[in-house]
């Protein structure tokens, strides 16, 4: 595991009282200038989000009609990507040469993602110390000599981080499947599966309902476990253009975080020297996985209301007699010592439900990283059903992601548990019998590895030895492996927790001009609210050694299969659009893809519920959940741990080392306890100590050296950064139903 690195000049303050938005583009304005120069952030920053540029890599969230948007269509996370990816310096063969894997087994992942961007292949061969040059012939037939030489395909894993675009993806889904597995983990395992879960059993597919122009136009938006002001800045335009219509925010969390609280936005002279927008109008600080009762509280106060929409229920849904005699049941002794909550603010947040006709709910990770997630969602899904809000304008449920085209993989096929009626367009498309047998998730390729089930590891992007829970098996299991293949930009963590084989194949970012076929190539994403639409990379490559993802999976699929099924992999790799004529075959909702990509700002995706209030469940209609009210007992003395972003940070990416909004400057390794739990433990704010995760199995977990910082968050409560706190995940908590990690739910001790 990473050596504890000192940070002497770690800083702690109040947290920013300002509002997010002016301040925060300003900073990341400097940090690309730094790093790209001024000509090349301006020419840069000017095209992202455009309809004739490339799309953000930063989040998921939808860009605005082409009309309506601005020159500068850009947050702050915006700027950092692309400052991150823009980067002028380059990791060439001196590089390696002179940094042997022992040696950058003790850096950080600040410090590896400042070197530069990778610019050729490179490889660690067995019992070598170091990455050496390779070419990519030679690189190709590595792979292909140790899938080809697997006594079964299900001992390969291929993972998918959700950055790569549509066609990357059907590619590498094709590709696994002809090869003859199911194994595709990817992100949404560890982030947003829950909520695919638990749409797919409850409304029939596992996507939000919503549009951007629902979240303008709603009575009531609702953001439980997110923090927009730094995971997804954009989102704030459009809840302020809400708040202008005459919207109510509710925000559920239990920080209380600066981005909830008052948006100066960039674009408007209001923001810059006005007070700019007040966002959340109540504010409930809830118990971390708290979130399940709260809703059935308020489930149970709206059916006492009267507020139930009948017309909607009888029409539309099954299973709601047995769901209202469950809520008659509550126990409101439970709720409220499950949520930490007061039953009045209970029930203002009923009565606002209650008097609202168009609410739009939107979550993220702060709800899916628990036991419970699965559950916690259908219960989201009970009180939209309650009150007919899908289908209608100004209404539904809105998951917000946070990889850039983590939806769009999916639609693609990255999906070990893919159904048969996808595996069977495949098959008659492609004319082979693709694998049936589920693959493994996330969770499942961990064990896989660590058990000697699993021996070559693809990451088709992404950084998994610090995405994952339990990070010393983790990177053990990831050492234990006969190969492992990265596809990256940049170094990071997974480089060096590697195989006993290892290769680093460096690939354009989305920024960069593709000519790959000896024109030039567009991709195409999907958003969070199932909007598809083309990007195209300007910037000239950070080397010409570099490939796409495309052209690099097509290589690695025809040095491996060779013309088996006759599938055309030069072809693919030279023109997209022989990629997208396939997916239009084989992608429900794709039809004409190659040709609807070329429209201005692109197209969506058909969407049952949202479009027609029809719901592709086994029972025809939308399906209300009766889950038991549960919450994860705590031991005296203990304290629960939710895992996080800092504001200068993108999923395990790390941009800085400031966390202006929370008061910290200058280091990482700090943890937010409330004052009532310093005074109970015995601790005071300032002091370093050990966090000590505590699980079944009895196994300790240490992550050591955090400094305690006094913040407002429930008792009981802590929080503190990832991946240094990966750590702390057992491998085996996971979200029931789901399988995703409980980064959001981990028992702790702290000792001096």
């Amino acid at each position: 595991m990473t050596a504890v690195q000192p940070e002497p000049d770690l800083e702690i303050g109040k947290p920013e009282t300002a509002a997010a938005g002016l301040p925060a583009v300003a900073v990341s304005l400097g940090m690309a200038v730094s790093q790209m120069g001024p000509v090349r952030t301006a020419r840069t920053l000017l095209r992202l989000n455009q309809v004739d540029g490339f799309d953000c890599m930063s989040c998921a969230w939808p860009d605005p009609d082409p009309e309506h948007r601005h020159t500068a269509e850009f947050c702050e996370n915006g700027a950092k990507a692309v400052a991150w990816e823009g980067d002028t310096r380059r990791i060439g063969p001196d590089f390696f040469a002179a940094h042997y894997l022992a040696d950058l087994e003790t850096r950080s992942e600040y410090w590896m993602g400042q070197q530069g961007r990778l610019t050729e292949p490179v490889v660690r061969r067995a019992g070598g110390t170091h990455y050496e040059p390779i070419t990519w012939e030679a690189a190709f037939a590595l792979v292909a000599e140790h899938l080809n030489g697997l006594d079964s395909p299900d001992e390969a894993l291929f993972y998918t981080s959700g950055r790569a675009s549509n066609e990357a993806a059907f590619v590498y889904q094709l590709f696994a499947r002809a090869y003859g597995t199911n194994n595709l983990p990817d992100c949404s395992n560890m982030c947003h599966e829950a909520t695919s879960v638990g749409l797919a059993d409850t409304i029939g597919i596992g996507k939000g309902s919503v549009s951007l122009d629902d979240v303008h136009e709603a009575d009531l938006i609702v953001i439980s476990g997110q923090n927009p002001g730094t995971n997804h800045p954009r989102m704030l335009s459009a809840l302020e253009i809400a708040k202008h219509n005459g919207a109510t925010i509710v925000a559920i969390n239990p920080l209380r975080e600066a981005g909830l609280l008052q948006f100066n936005n960039p674009q408007k002279p209001s923001g810059i020297v006005g007070r700019g927008t007040e966002l959340a109008d109540l504010y409930l600080q809830v118990r971390s996985d708290g979130d399940l009762a709260l809703w059935q509280a308020l489930g149970h106060l709206l059916l006492a209301r009267g507020v139930a929409d009948e017309a909607f229920i009888a029409e539309h849904t099954v299973g709601f007699d047995a769901y209202a005699a469950h809520l008659a049941e509550i126990d409101r002794a439970e709720v409220l010592a499950a949520t930490g909550l007061e039953w009045e603010r209970i029930e203002e947040l009923a009565d606002l439900f209650a008097r609202s006709s168009k609410i739009v709910n939107c979550w993220a990770m702060g709800i899916t990283q628990h036991r419970n997630a699965v559950a916690t969602i259908k219960e989201f899904v009970n009180v939209a059903l309650l009150q007919g809000m899908i289908g209608k304008l100004g209404a539904g449920l809105c998951p917000v992601r946070g990889h850039s085209n983590v939806q769009g993989d999916r639609t693609m096929g990255i999906w070990e548990r893919s159904p048969d009626s996808f595996l069977d367009a495949l098959r008659d498309e492609f004319g082979f019998e693709p694998p049936r047998e589920h693959g493994l998730d996330a969770v499942k390729s961990v064990r896989a590895l660590r058990d000697g089930r699993a021996s070559v590891f693809v990451g088709l992007g992404g950084n998994f030895a610090s995405a994952m829970s339990d990070t010393g098996v983790t990177e053990a299991a990831l050492r234990g492996a006969a190969l492992t293949v990265q596809i990256s930009t940049k170094l990071n963590r997974s480089h060096v927790a590697c195989g006993e084989t290892a290769l680093i194949l460096p690939a354009l970012g989305r920024t960069e001009k593709d000519l790959s076929g000896g024109t030039e190539q567009r991709i195409t994403v999907e958003d969070s609210m199932s909007s598809v639409h083309a990007s195209r990379g300007r910037m000239t490559p950070a080397g010409p050694e570099l490939r796409s993802e495309v052209g690099i999976l097509c290589g690695i699929a025809s040095a491996t299969l060779g013309d088996r099924h006759g599938i055309p992999w030069a072809a693919f790799a030279a023109d997209y659009d022989e990629i997208r004529h396939r997916i239009a075959r084989v992608v429900p909702g794709c039809e004409g893809y190659a040709e609807k990509i070329r429209e201005r700002g692109g197209f969506v995706l058909p969407h049952p519920p949202r479009d027609s209030r029809t719901f592709p469940t086994e029972a025809g209609k939308a399906v209300f959940s009766v889950s038991p009210l549960a919450a994860v007992q705590v031991p005296p003395g203990r304290l629960v741990l939710q895992t996080m972003r800092s504001h200068d940070q993108f999923n395990t990416t790390i941009y800085g080392l400031d966390d202006r909004y929370r008061g910290i400057h200058h280091g990482r390794r700090v943890v937010f306890v409330s004052a009532a739990d310093l005074a109970e433990l015995g601790f005071a704010d300032g002091e370093v100590v050990d966090l000590v995760g505590e699980w079944s199995d009895g196994v300790e977990r240490r992550a050591p050296g955090f400094r305690l910082v006094e913040y407002s968050t429930p008792k009981g409560c802590a929080a503190a950064y990832y991946p240094e706190t990966n750590a702390l995940i057992p491998l085996d908590s996971v979200a029931l139903e789901a399988g995703t990690p409980t980064s959001k739910w981990v028992v702790i001790r702290l000792e001096r």
